[in-house]
């Protein structure tokens, strides 16, 4: 590294954002010895899609967010700085940090994550809680907290609790089965089984069924298994309207809640927005097959930033998976760069999808033939890949031990929550 100013930086790489895809394409550069600065506004990385578990006081924050400083205390190549990226200019590969640091490289990767997109829903932004983040699950876990303990009060009886979820893809159909699970499991022993049948819970998306990208038969099971938990399932209808106290679909339907929570989609976060690369579909950037943002040589867009496709020009979806391989494949196509040699396009091996409904109840189609699973064999294959993808040894022990407790008795040792915002 060097400098020509004391507010001016120079590395062979700058990585923007500590996501699936940030951390994969850092460590594979480090392993090559490449300088590499890493640039996130927190200092862990986090594990998406168990956000859902901390929520529901399934697993502690200590699972599924590592500090970045930790994954990368071997590699003395490998700069974490913990700042917010307030600039890109993709045409020189420099960004600017809050501190008003300037930043400059060879080679630039974005991979700054997602936000949630509310698509124009009125209401939606100021009246639901996303789960995009481990603030989000924290935020989230302590307002459903709050609100069993209102209603469980003198004053709060003999009221009901309505939980709305928006969304019937992964993040919404895991959300509600584990919400469910803890209706049915841990709330029914902790207060009572008549407390716990005064909690309604519905989850809305305006598509027929739930879990889109999965085959009919898992849609089935699914849809079958959530309302067997007691999950009262609004399908087909759009969410015209959210209200502090529920929603309106456009049906004219409208839907008391005491917590809504948005699992409704995904889009680039606004960094991606204020820079001049093109943008497509959730306002990602359609890179080149190379991982490349188009007529910006150099500069690679990762993960939920990017509509990545494979090698038949079908777009990927937003997985972890995609992210992790994108990353790694990026790391070559940069080291590529660095020592004169071609690129080659991106190639991604489909492992499969998988969603978890709850205890003993899952669905997973595996590989590029999607070879399907249900029930006990798909919930504990989920287990064992998750934690296999979780990010170091601590955090695969603890999420085990955190699930063996979970799912083996009713109680959640993760339930006590101190004081935390929820507005």
């Amino acid at each position: 590294m060097a400098s020509d100013d004391a507010r001016t930086v120079f590395h062979d790489v700058i990585v923007v954002g500590g996501g699936f895809a940030g951390v994969a394409v850092t460590r594979r550069l480090a392993r090559k010895g490449v300088d590499v600065l890493l640039v996130d506004k927190n200092n862990y990385h986090q594990f998406q899609p168990l956000l859902y578990q901390v929520a529901t006081a399934q697993i502690g924050t200590s699972e599924v967010a590592r500090p970045l400083r930790a994954i990368f205390r071997r590699y003395r190549r490998v700069r974490v700085v913990v700042d917010e990226v307030t600039g890109v200019d993709p045409a020189t590969k420099q960004v600017t940090l809050a501190d008003g640091t300037i930043c400059r490289a060879k080679a630039l990767v974005l991979a700054p994550g997602a936000s949630a997109n509310y698509f124009g829903i009125d209401g939606a932004r100021e009246h639901t809680y996303p789960l995009y983040s481990l603030d989000d699950a924290i935020r989230l876990g302590a307002k459903m907290v709050a609100h069993l303990d209102d209603a469980d009060s003198p004053a709060g009886m003999k009221r009901t609790l309505d939980l709305i979820v928006i969304g019937g893809g992964p993040t919404g159909v895991e959300l509600a089965g584990a919400v469910a699970e803890n209706v049915n499991t841990a709330i029914a022993a902790a207060f009572s089984e008549e407390f716990a049948r005064g909690i309604r819970i519905k989850l809305v998306d305006m598509v027929p069924t739930v879990l889109g990208p999965f085959s009919d038969k898992s849609q089935a099971y699914a849809r079958e298994q959530l309302q067997k938990m007691g999950v009262d399932l609004r399908l087909g209808v759009k969410v015209t309207e959210v209200r502090p106290d529920g929603i309106t679909l456009d049906d004219g339907t409208t839907l008391d809640g005491d917590v809504i929570v948005w699992a409704g989609g995904l889009k680039a976060p606004q960094l991606i927005a204020d820079t001049a690369l093109p943008q497509g579909k959730g306002g990602r950037v359609d890179v080149n097959p190379d991982l490349t943002a188009p007529g910006f040589d150099g500069v690679y867009v990762l993960g939920d930033s990017a509509n990545i496709t494979d090698s038949k020009g079908r777009q990927l979806p937003q997985l972890g998976s995609v992210a992790q391989q994108s990353g790694k494949w990026a790391a070559r196509n940069i080291v590529a760069d660095l020592t004169g040699r071609a690129r080659t396009p991106f190639r991604y091996l489909d492992k499969g999808i998988m969603a978890m409904i709850g205890r003993g109840a899952a669905v997973a189609e595996l590989g590029p033939h999607r070879r399907q699973m249900q029930g006990p064999i798909a919930f504990l294959s989920w287990l064992v890949v998750h934690a296999a993808l979780l990010s170091g040894v601590w955090q695969r022990l603890g999420a085990a031990a955190s699930w063996a407790v979970s799912y083996l008795t009713p109680s959640r040792p993760q339930i006590v929550l101190g004081h935390v915002d929820t507005d």
